[in-house]
């Protein structure tokens, strides 16, 4: 059957390996498929990962870095659920992710392994473990909950699916398990039914299962069915069966018959079984698909049987239902997404054609409403309507499909039937059966809705409209509003009845609604109509109507001054304002016009409301001169002021000061410029400068930034307005730092009085000048002297105020100012005051009376100046009795005493209060001896150093800097710069040391010579004092110094004072005197204090001699000495002395560095002596090591054997390596057999040619490398037999075969290695690679096996690899098997097709290139059999059919020119209707002139160059061939061509059908002619019938009449005359029925005229007619403009003409 007219179509929709899918991940376990719109692939390598690919855009794959077991994407939303294994348990972790939302929803560890899983649902995942079934919902935080325990009959199968029905109240498991031994390739199938409500299962034999719902005749509610295919074996028979049967039948309502039906598997599918199931609910089939891709097609009412293909040429594994198309998508081995639909337009001609089912043809096509059985419907319609059976009939023409029956004659028909007394209308069973069914269409709604509305029935069309059963039109709607307004109005509205909704609600006064409305639907009202009508009875309403035209997109359909002007014609002031506010928000330019219109009319009217207007700002285009004069008019002057753009109009305007509020006028001075401004202010002040000096003042604070100060303050001074000044000023002065404004200030306040401001200002500002404002003050002579005060005692003129004050007679005021305002200045007041000669006994009155207030050390200053320090005396005394501790006090005390030779040393040593510097100072000059005891008192250290200096006193300064012990003290006197350092130093040593008892200060005399640098004047004095008998001479550090300092300064003096002193520390000496390179005093020091090693090291390390040493050693045999010297040996290189020495040391802690030594000089047997010492003290691996190393080394094997036997700590493993490593195998092999390291063993034995041992410890380590290394040494040695038994042991682990292989192969080892391959084969670890590499040997050196090695072993071989050694080698023909085991067709095809002499065989070639996925291999294939095999061309072209381009085919041959070649294969195809096959097949047909055939081909097939061909055969000598042109012409509409044609041949007959079928009345008549002129009478009269509907009665009979033929013509004129009169009669009959409808017809438009004269009175009068309209002629009394006998048009308006009804007429 040609694929177009299948009654299921298949289309490849995607390929997976095309959008990057490996062949190897499509299989059952890596894709699955829950829905049609997801497919999720799980890859694994190169790395894991998962696919999802969205079948709305397929080759946008999204793939992401995922690791798990399985993955499920959801059904209907981006949902992935993965399943991954826990390691180590047999647990899975089971998580559910959003994609989009990238969010984790649920996870759950599982405690048993999912063994299959699925989505039943788009929110519920099903479970299926080993023991039980569980389901999963993703919402909310719930875990899994079982839902029932598997059967027995599914143990041990692998489960292939879970479903359950729409319900969720029956589930069903299925799986498959291995067949019985009966027939074990018949794959077994079992499935278990369990029913949630009565939680019982079922076990049955199934291999596929689906549900569906159904809904059976006289049960409301729909039944639950299960369809399941099985194929099993009974009795040696196989059984395959199809059933349907319901499932919780419903009691006492209609059950589901339980169906069932044979599934036919052809005899090459006998094995075949079924592994899925799908169930159009949309055309009501089953879909039953096998493994080998069979299609089985049955209808789920009946279980009939529809249709059988095979869909696919490879295994399907994995379906989906199609919902949305009612079939199904399908997934193969090779990668191919297909999906099945079915054909609409064939299936039901092929169910009642081809099954010849007209019941099941019927029922599809009502069930899917599908074309291909109107015929069938039509008369079964009919029959039912014969046999009066109304009921079928109506359920009949309601399932129609495509509604086919659902037309007026059906209504008519069922108008027709007469009613029965008693018994419900047929017409009512019509309408209530289509009503059940569904909606009515608009004729059934129209003429249901007549019968509701003349029985008055209203409420059953609310409810049908609710329900949405009518199709609601304008003619329902005219037919509904006869009854109710409001229920039309839905109707029109649904039916988008425009205008008809546009009047109703115009009738109902919803004229908002109207422009909602009229919006959604873009229809365009007479606004201005409306807004009319509105304004007469609601101006409010009218407002409101006209803003929502003005928000209509598009803009304001009316003009906005229309709007205005019709609101302003009645009066309607506020409502203009209100609509214009709103409207002009925006501040548009365009609406200046507007804007000023607005304004003036409330300016003129409402005056506030203009101010208010104007106050909100929302106005910027209008006409501001014309604001502004009546603005002017109206009083508004602020609003004048604003919009006055010319100075003299504003002073005119500002001096009305009465009028215009202060603060508003303020404000507008801010607008103004800074020249314009001091204008107006000065016009201001010079009409009213008492009156306007506020205003003015506030408007200089304002504005004082932009006017600038300086004018501001010009302006009042050119008006000589102090007060001005002072209040402006005053609110300037805070933020302004300007010397002259604040001093203006001080004058203004001043002037005017205000002494407190003065005072004020004159304390708190920071910014006057000082001195003019003092010099202002001074001069003003205020009575109030404190603002005076302030300046002078912020500023320092303290002097100067005291002078005013006292010249001034205000005494008073000094009193105050020293007492209460700043006692502080009082000495500055005390010294002007003695400077101005006043009385001593006011100024002492006056210091009396402040007493400890009064700061005492400037007060001695002023009075120590003008040498009246006694002047204090009495107060100061006051002071020291009432207890003061005040250091100025008692200093002022003190050089009056001093002064007055009062016991001043009593004074100086006694009082604790006196600053030392000070009172030192002041004596310098009077006695430097009274200075020193006041320095010394106060430790003022550089100014006794000063003092002593230059009067030279340098006893008492080194007795004072010997007591103080002071560092800095000493680092200060004793540096070079000191020029009296000589003198300090001869007292220091003389006198000032030798009185001293204290040892620190000895000491910090000596650190101090130190830290000078001073050795020899140290030395100097230490020699007085250590040496000469003193205090000090035993004394410990006193001695270290001395001969430290010797050491550094002196070194010839050392070995005196070390032989001459005792008390010193001898080590640390000893250790400065080796720093300092005096070797043989630090020998002698160490030698002295018997510290033997310190003094042998000496000798070793700074005077090397180590024959010396060795001789000190032996003298005071120490061992501590022998090590040291050892050590030096060894590090001389003196190898065997040091080794005697560290054994006379006993010393076994240098072991290491004697091993190294001994092995770099080779004596071993030293270090075998040394090392049994080190043994005895020490239990070191390392010891123990290096003996059996060295014992090696000497060839002592037997001591070796004897000492690893005894208790040792050797490392054994390190010390059998070191030796393998040094070729000393004997020992080496002694080592690895006691200490079983096999491998290390085995490796030896080979070093020793030993290799049955060695294969024998190799045995025993049994490790890979050791298995390679012995086996590649006997491979070496040739010793093929022992190396067989080491590579068998090898070959078995994967990644070590290939090394061996290649070891063989490099030395030619060639049969050897194979017949080890060969034995690998039988072991029990024999794995992929062995089969390989045998095959790749086989395939280099053995070529005659390799055939059949690949057929036996063909699933256990690495095919990829094989295929490159094949390839290499040139063996194609086993090439070729290989590529189809690999599913490589493409590389098959190719092999064969370019090494065919070895590769090609006819059949496997058929059976590979329809499997390639490369197309041009197609055409390839075709070149290679035309070029080698023409005669099997045709059989691989019928197989290639329905994958080739047979355009390309078709040309491919034409180029060869063996078209003739592939005829069959062209005729086989041609149904597919392709115009190069047409066009090859029509000129074999003519070469072969087989006009039969030619003639079919044309009449089938239409696509090819018609009039070409027909002009090829027009003049073929054969006369069916010239016949067919004409047929052609024909065809194509030549008429006159073939005509002509038939003509030559006298083919009558066909001239005449092609003139009946042209519908040309002058090619007919042209032929009556032609046979009237040849005396065809037979024809003549022939013609005039077969060309009755052409001929013109007249032209028929006026040829008769002229050629005697009228009795040929005779029956023509009959049937003409008796059809007129039928004619005839139907017009007569037209005519009265049209009469009557006129009638009618006027009735009702003289019904409209009367209500629309009754909606004529609500009409406007307010504006004319346009003069588009004013010539109508209309006219009624006090209605110009309208007219009574019809409504005029709207097209001048815009809109379509309005019906005469439902809106009432508009004209202006």
């Amino acid at each position: 059957m040609a694929a177009a007219n299948a009654p299921i179509t298949m289309k490849e929709t995607l390929t997976l390996p095309s959008i990057g899918i490996n062949q190897q991940f499509i299989t059952f376990t890596n894709v699955t498929m829950e829905s049609e719109k997801y497919i999720c692939v799980r890859e694994t390598s190169p790395q894991n990962s998962v696919v999802i690919v969205d079948m709305s855009m397929p080759m946008q794959p999204l793939r992401r870095p995922i690791t798990a077991d399985s993955a499920l994407m959801n059904p209907d939303s981006r949902i992935l659920a993965l399943k991954a294994s826990v390691t180590g348990t047999t647990q899975d972790h089971l998580q559910i992710f959003n994609i989009e939302l990238k969010a984790k929803i649920k996870s759950y560890q599982m405690p048993e392994q999912v063994s299959f899983w699925k989505w039943i649902t788009p929110k519920l995942l099903g479970l299926v473990t080993q023991a039980s079934v569980y389901h999963w919902s993703i919402e909310g935080e719930s875990e899994p909950v079982r839902m029932f325990d598997r059967t027995a009959n599914l143990a041990n199968t692998q489960i292939i699916n879970y479903r359950c029905d729409p319900s969720e109240k029956w589930l069903v498991l299925i799986g498959i398990a291995p067949g019985s031994p009966e027939k074990p390739q018949l794959v077994k199938g079992n499935m278990q039914l369990f029913s949630v409500d009565q939680q019982r299962s079922q076990a049955l034999e199934a291999h596929a299962a689906s549900f569906a719902s159904f809904k059976v005749p006289g049960n409301d509610n729909p039944s639950i069915l299960i369809s399941f295919a099985t194929k099993s074996i009974n009795a040696g028979q196989v059984i395959s069966k199809l059933h349907v049967i319901e499932l919780g039948a419903q009691p006492g309502k209609a059950a589901f018959a339980k169906k069932q039906s044979d599934l036919f598997f052809p005899p090459e599918f006998s094995d075949d079984f079924p592994v899925a199931m799908q169930i159009s609910h949309k055309y009501g089939l089953i879909y039953v698909i096998t493994k080998l891709g069979l299609l089985f097609v049955y209808d789920l009412e009946t279980a009939t049987a529809v249709y059988r293909n095979r869909i696919s040429p490879d295994p399907i594994f994995l379906t989906s239902e199609a919902s949305s198309v009612g079939g199904f998508y399908a997934i193969n081995r090779r990668g191919q997404v297909l999906l099945a639909t079915v054909n609409e337009s064939t299936i039901v001609p092929f169910v009642s054609g081809q099954l010849n089912n007209l019941e099941l043809a019927v029922s599809l096509a009502k069930r899917g409403n599908l074309p291909g059985a109107e015929n069938l419907v039509v008369q079964r319609f009919q029959e039912l309507f014969a046999q009066t059976k109304y009921k079928e009939a109506a359920e009949l023409a309601a399932e129609s499909p495509q509604g086919i029956l659902r037309t007026p004659d059906t209504v008519a028909k069922f108008q027709s039937v007469p009613v029965q007394t008693g018994q419900t209308p047929p017409l009512l069973q019509y309408f209530g059966t289509l009503l059940t069914k569904g909606k009515l269409n608009s004729f059934e709604s129209l003429e249901l809705s007549r019968l509701v509305v003349n029985q008055n029935k209203k409420n059953l069309l609310e409810n049908w409209l609710a329900e949405d059963k009518l199709e609601c039109t304008e003619e329902l709607g005219d037919l509904v509003k006869t009854v109710d307004n409001d229920l039309a109005l839905k109707i029109y509205i649904k039916a988008r009845a425009t205008p008809k909704v546009v009047a109703a609600f115009a009738e109902r006064r919803e004229f908002d609604k109207i422009l909602i409305y009229s919006k959604q639907v873009g229809y365009t009202p007479d606004y201005l109509f409306l807004l009319q009508t509105i304004l007469r009875s609601d101006p409010q309403g009218a407002v409101n109507f006209a803003l929502m035209m003005a928000q209509m997109e598009g803009g304001c359909p009316v003009d906005y001054n229309t709007i205005t002007d019709l609101f302003l014609q009645r009066n309607l002031i506020r409502e203009a304002t209100a609509f214009l506010l709103d409207v002009l928000k925006p501040n548009l330019p365009e609406h200046a016009f507007l804007q000023t219109k607005v304004l003036e009319i409330n300016l003129v009217t409402f005056p506030n409301v203009a101010d208010a207007i104007l106050a909100n700002g929302m106005f910027s285009h209008y006409d501001r001169p014309r604001i502004a004069q009546l603005c002017e008019k109206a009083g508004l002057y602020v609003r004048a002021l604003q919009h006055y753009a010319e100075l003299p109009d504003i002073k005119r305007v500002i001096v009305n000061t009465h009028a215009i509020e202060p603060q508003s006028l303020v404000e507008f001075f801010g607008t103004l410029s800074r020249e314009w401004a001091l204008e107006c202010m000065k016009d201001l002040l010079l009409v009213n400068l008492r009156g306007n000096l506020q205003i003015i003042v506030q408007v200089a604070k304002e504005y004082s930034e932009q006017l600038g100060v300086d004018s501001c303050i010009k302006i009042f001074e050119q008006f000589k307005s102090y007060e001005g000044l002072y209040f402006f000023l005053g609110s300037y002065l805070s933020s302004s730092e300007d010397p002259d404004i604040h001093f203006k200030y001080i004058e203004a306040a001043a002037k005017t009085g205000q002494i407190k401001e003065v005072e004020r200002v004159t304390r708190e500002s920071n910014f006057y000048d000082a001195e003019k404002t003092k010099n202002f003050l001074m001069e003003a002579k205020l009575p109030d002297a404190r603002p005076l005060i302030n300046v002078c005692d912020r500023f320092g003129f303290v002097p100067d105020l005291t002078h005013y004050l006292y010249t001034s007679n205000m005494l008073r005021y000094i009193e105050g100012y020293v007492q209460k305002v700043n006692p502080g200045n009082a000495p500055l007041v005390v010294g002007q005051l003695l400077d101005d000669e006043c009385p001593e006994d006011f100024i002492k009155g006056l210091i009396l009376s402040v007493r400890s207030l009064l700061p005492v050390e400037p007060l001695v200053d002023e009075c120590e100046k003008r040498n009246r320090l006694r002047l204090l005396t009495q107060f100061l005394e006051h002071l020291v009795s009432e207890g003061s501790q005040d250091v100025h006090v008692h200093n002022a005390l003190g050089k009056i005493i001093i002064d007055s030779n009062n016991n001043p040393e009593h004074f100086l040593t006694t009082n604790p209060y006196y600053d030392s510097r000070v009172v030192g100072k002041y004596c310098e000059k009077r006695d430097p001896t009274l200075a020193v005891v006041a320095y010394r008192r106060g430790q003022c250290d550089d100014e006794l150093i000063n003092c002593t200096n230059k009067n030279s006193l340098f006893k008492l300064q080194a007795r004072y800097v010997v007591e103080r012990m002071d560092g800095d003290l000493w680092d200060k006197v004793l540096v070079p710069e000191n020029e009296y350092r000589r003198q300090l130093i001869d007292q220091v040593v003389s006198t000032a040391l030798p009185e001293s008892k204290d040892p620190d200060q000895v000491s910090a005399a000596v650190k101090a010579f130190m830290t000078a640098d001073l050795p020899h004047e140290l030395i100097e004095l230490l020699e007085k004092i250590v040496l000469q008998n003193s205090a000090f001479s035993g004394n410990f550090n006193l001695q270290n110094l001395l001969i430290l300092t010797a050491i550094k300064a002196d070194a010839s003096r050392v070995m005196d004072y070390v032989n001459r002193l005792d008390n010193f520390d001898g080590p640390a000496v000893g250790e400065v005197a080796v720093d300092a390179e005096l070797y043989e005093e630090a020998f002698a020091i160490f030698k002295k204090f018997n510290l033997n090693v310190q003094a042998v090291n000496v000798l070793l390390d700074n005077v090397q001699d180590i024959a010396r040493a060795v001789e000190f050693a032996f003298r005071v045999e120490e061992e501590a000495v022998w090590s040291q010297v050892a050590r030096a040996q060894l590090r001389e290189g003196l190898v065997s002395d040091a080794i005697e020495s560290f054994i006379r040391a006993d010393d076994a802690t240098q072991f290491l560095d004697v091993i190294h030594a001994a092995e770099g000089g080779d004596v071993y047997h030293d270090l075998v002596k040394y090392l049994l010492m080190v043994r005895q003290k020490t239990k070191e691996p390392r010891v123990d090591s290096e003996l059996i190393y060295a014992y090696a080394k000497i060839d002592r094997l037997s001591d070796i054997e004897e000492f690893i036997l005894m208790p040792n700590v050797a490392n054994l493993h390190n010390v059998g390596d070191r030796l393998y490593d040094e070729a000393l195998y004997e020992a080496a092999k002694i080592i690895y057999a006691f200490i079983s390291n096999w491998a290390k063993l085995a490796v030896t034995l080979v070093k020793l040619k030993q290799f049955q041992g060695a294969v024998d410890a190799a045995r025993k380590a049994n490790s890979a490398k050791t298995w390679k290394e012995v086996c590649f040494a006997c491979v070496d040695a040739e010793e093929f037999r022992l190396a067989q038994i080491c590579g068998l042991n090898i070959i078995v682990q994967v990644d070590d075969l290939e090394e061996v292989s290649e070891y063989y192969q490099n030395r030619g080892c060639f049969n050897e290695l194979i017949s080890l391959m060969e034995s690998g084969l039988g072991l029990e670890r024999a794995h992929m690679g062995i089969f390989t590499e045998l095959g790749v040997l086989y395939a280099r050196y053995r070529y005659e096996k390799l055939m059949e090695h690949i057929k036996l072993f063909s699933t256990r071989l690495n095919i990829p690899k094989l295929i490159r050694a094949c390839d290499e080698q040139q063996h194609w023909k086993e090439l070729v098997y290989l590529y189809i085991q690999y599913d490589e067709f493409d590389n098959a095809a190719t092999t064969v097709m370019n090494h065919s002499p070895d590769a090609w065989d006819h059949m496997q070639f058929k059976d590979i290139v329809v499997k390639v996925a490369n197309v041009e291999l197609y055409y390839k294939a075709v070149h290679f059999y035309l070029q080698e095999h023409p005669d099997l061309i045709n059989d691989v072209l019928h197989v290639l059919a329905l994958r080739v381009d047979h355009s390309r085919v078709v040309d491919i041959m034409r180029k060869a020119g063996y078209l003739h070649l592939v005829k069959p294969y062209m005729v086989s195809v041609q149904s597919n209707d392709v115009y190069a096959v047409n066009e090859a097949l029509n000129e074999i047909y003519v070469e072969e002139e087989d006009y039969d055939k030619l003639r079919e081909s044309i009449d089938l097939h239409d696509n090819f160059d018609q009039i070409g061909l027909a002009q090829k055969i027009e003049k073929h000598e054969l006369l069916e061939m010239r016949r067919v042109a004409a047929y052609i012409y024909k065809k194509a509409g030549r008429w006159k061509q073939s005509i002509a044609l038939s003509k030559v041949d006298n083919l009558y007959k066909d001239a005449m059908e092609t003139a009946s079928q042209s519908g040309d009345r002058e090619l007919a008549e042209d032929l009556l002619v032609y046979f009237l002129e040849q005396g065809k009478k037979e024809c003549f009269a022939s013609c005039l019938f077969v060309c009755y509907d052409l001929i013109r009665a007249d032209v028929a009979l006026e040829l008769a009449w002229m050629n005697n033929m009228i009795d040929f013509a005779f029956p023509y004129l009959l049937q003409f005359i008796r059809e007129y009169t039928n004619k005839v009669d139907e017009l007569i009959k037209d005519k009265i029925e049209a009469a009557k409808e006129m009638k009618a017809k006027e009735s009702e438009e003289n019904d409209v005229i009367k209500q629309q004269n009754m909606y004529a009175q609500l009409l406007p009068l307010a504006l004319p007619a346009p003069p588009s309209m004013g010539g109508a002629g209309m006219s009624v009394p006090g209605m110009g403009g309208y007219g009574p006998s019809q409504p005029p048009s709207m097209g001048g308006m815009g809109m379509p003409a309005m019906p005469p009804f439902g809106m009432p007429p508009m004209s202006y």
